[in-house]
């Protein structure tokens, strides 16, 4: 199966993917206990979790020099500092503290998440296969099984610190198989400056930040939702955000045969349209079983939206151009982590859960325009820039 050989392929990049999943999966069953803890409202809980964003957009421009520096090392050790920092906002009580414990996670995250992939970009060169899909299903599966179990350590009363324990002592037993990625590529010497074409780039990075924008509210927010709009317990919260990771591995792992047969635009306007509607009837569900199926359609068709859009931006420059324009996109898409807890603690508290939910159906739609754009740009011959 070709899945299953793509992840054999990559099992050592593959295990930082796990990792990465097992802890957001855990934090977003964990979100109701985390804010009822602060004693915040939701919109001050929204600017909090601003922390881990902030950390995260700075380690994208360190990370590559963590990753040069510490060679064949840097993957094990970013795994290690993550599962560090989340011991920090796992024991805040006060605000500031919750905070500042986010900005150290953030930071972890950035450093992992941009080795983990650049591991996986080398061998993709290395092998001539498409691996990515594969491996950001595996986080999704990850994280959606973590969100379940959680929600099950939470009705048997488990104090969140062990559970966070309970993942790092994961974490530490795929150490070896970490360690056992490749090197990183040496850079070779630039032979001059190239300009990219601005405006494809721009596109796809806001395509793709929309997609995490939406990504990010279901994860942080569904449980929340779940529990005090609809009136669920502990185990029916965690159940929302583990089902967008449930659908959205199914969505990525399938995402892969879908980008052989249809044009990376259609999957995206079609993947658009399906999230919106998931959404939607999220934020009308009128109890915990309706607002299920709309998180599972909704985690449906933003899990390939990310992927392809990261994937049109590589395809519409020149070879040469290829990581800057990826590297670019990237930039823009993780600004969606600094404005979906802004947006979503904003809108929760001025109108409530529904109408943030609802706010995230329209974004969904406005990923529409800028995707014709590109089908325009990506039907034309490839212009080479001087």
């Amino acid at each position: 199966m070709a899945i299953l050989s793509a992840l054999r392929l990559t099992r050592a990049p593959g295990a930082a993917f796990v990792v990465m999943g097992l802890y957001w999966g855990v934090f977003a069953a964990h979100v109701p206990v985390f804010r009822d803890r602060l004693g915040v409202d939701d919109a001050l809980f929204g600017t909090l979790l601003l922390g881990s964003s902030l950390g995260l957009l700075s380690t994208m421009w360190l990370a590559p020099k963590f990753d040069q520096g510490l060679g064949r090392a840097a993957l094990p050790t970013a795994a290690a500092l993550l599962a560090l920092a989340w011991i920090a906002p796992s024991l805040a009580v006060a605000p500031m503290a919750f905070a500042l414990g986010m900005v150290g996670v953030g930071m972890a995250s950035g450093l992992l998440d941009v080795v983990m992939n650049a591991r996986v970009s080398q061998i993709e060169a290395r092998s001539g296969r498409s691996l990515m899909n594969a491996n950001h299903g595996l986080f999704s599966l990850a994280y959606g099984l973590a969100a379940l179990a959680s929600g099950v350590t939470r009705e048997a009363g488990l104090p969140m610190i062990a559970v966070f324990g309970g993942v790092g002592l994961l974490a530490l037993g795929l150490m070896p198989l970490l360690s056992r990625a490749p090197a990183p590529a040496v850079a070779p010497e630039e032979g001059g400056a190239v300009r990219l074409p601005l405006w494809p780039v721009m596109l796809c990075g806001i395509v793709v930040m929309i997609a995490f924008l939406s990504e990010a509210t279901v994860e942080s927010w569904s449980a929340l939702h779940i529990e005090r709009t609809l009136g669920g317990g502990a185990a029916q919260g965690a159940l929302g955000p583990a089902l967008l990771g449930v659908t959205m591995t199914l969505g990525r792992f399938g995402g892969q045969g879908l980008a052989e047969r249809l044009s990376e635009t259609a999957v995206i306007r079609v993947a658009a349209l399906v999230s919106a509607t998931g959404a939607a009837i999220a934020a009308t569900a009128p109890g915990p079983m309706v607002a299920y199926l709309g998180f599972a359609v909704t985690g449906l068709g933003i899990s390939v939206i990310g992927p392809m859009g990261l994937a049109l931006a590589g395809r519409m420059v020149a070879p040469h151009q290829r990581s800057q324009a990826i590297a670019r996109v990237a930039v823009i898409a993780f600004c969606a982590f600094l404005i979906a807890p802004v947006l979503m603690g904003g809108l929760s508290e001025a109108f409530g859960l529904r109408a943030a939910f609802g706010a995230v159906a329209v974004l969904l739609l406005m990923i529409l325009p800028p995707v014709l754009a590109l089908r325009r740009r990506a039907a034309a011959p490839l212009a080479v820039p001087a």
